[in-house]
């Protein structure tokens, strides 16, 4: 326990900081964070890190994480899609030119883990960025994550006795599911009422009922995939909080959906 809160607290003195100044500082810490969760993968298929594609799948995610300002140095007509398919050429290829070492199982792995991986951690700074409401909007998708995980454990713990997906994840319950819904939808509901994010406030309430339902099937996905692979946690940067996909599975899921709202 002493272990987990130290990890907590110097997480939170360099995250908070970063989300607060915003701009170029939340742009980095989303690639570095990308890199990581693409390593992750890596490493949970026991494959190593300094190799060819690991390189490429690397920078495919990192082409879907970094905002399009970084590509301004390329031709006007060069778009990220353009760059990421390249990168997936590349990737086929080494398949030929490793011997199926590198096999087509295992592309499809990195392609989708890329674009899964890019694509979240990319809303972390597009939301952060998106003007006067910028840091309301990314703190209203971290509110119904946290208050979804935290109510789903609580009340799990004190009303839970029918398993929820015991296949995947043994120790979530029906009621502790239905209660972080409940639960998110009215602290959702509190902040929105105080906090301007440049919406219509009814539909960001009713946003939060779907939101926490998306939260909780991204930690499912997690839990299936750690369970695929035999791995407790998916890294261990965080020491006894695992690794960065255990504590952002929710959160990828949810961010592209809280930019979907608000037009980003």
């Amino acid at each position: 326990m002493k272990q987990r809160v130290i990890t907590a607290i110097i997480a939170l003195l360099i995250f908070i900081p970063v989300l607060l100044a915003g701009g170029m500082w939340i742009d980095w810490l989303a690639a570095i964070l990308a890199a990581i969760g693409i390593s992750e993968v890596f490493l949970m298929k026991k494959q190593i890190l300094v190799s060819v594609d690991f390189t490429l799948a690397c920078l495919a995610t990192l082409t879907w994480t970094v905002p399009s300002a970084f590509f301004s140095f390329l031709p006007p007509h060069w778009s990220k899609w353009g760059i990421f398919y390249a990168l997936v050429m590349l990737l086929l290829t080494w398949t030929v030119l490793s011997k199926n070492k590198t096999t087509f199982d295992d592309i499809g792995v990195y392609v989708l883990s890329s674009l899964y991986i890019g694509t979240g951690f990319h809303y972390l700074a597009a939301l952060r960025n998106s003007g006067t409401y910028g840091l309301w909007r990314i703190l209203f998708a971290f509110v119904i994550v946290w208050t979804t995980d935290t109510a789903a454990y609580m009340v799990g713990r004190k009303l839970g006795k029918h398993k929820l997906w015991p296949v995947i994840s043994p120790n979530k319950t029906w009621e502790g599911s239905i209660g972080a819904v409940i639960i998110a939808v009215i602290v959702s509901a509190i902040y929105v009422n105080f906090v301007p994010m440049g919406a219509d406030k009814t539909t960001l309430i009713v946003a939060s009922f779907f939101l926490s339902i998306v939260g909780q099937m991204g930690d499912l996905v997690e839990s299936a995939y750690k369970r695929f692979y035999g791995v407790k946690d998916s890294g261990k940067i965080l020491p006894g909080h695992g690794g960065i996909l255990d504590r952002f599975d929710s959160t990828l899921f949810v961010l592209p959906i809280v930019a979907l709202i608000f037009g980003i």
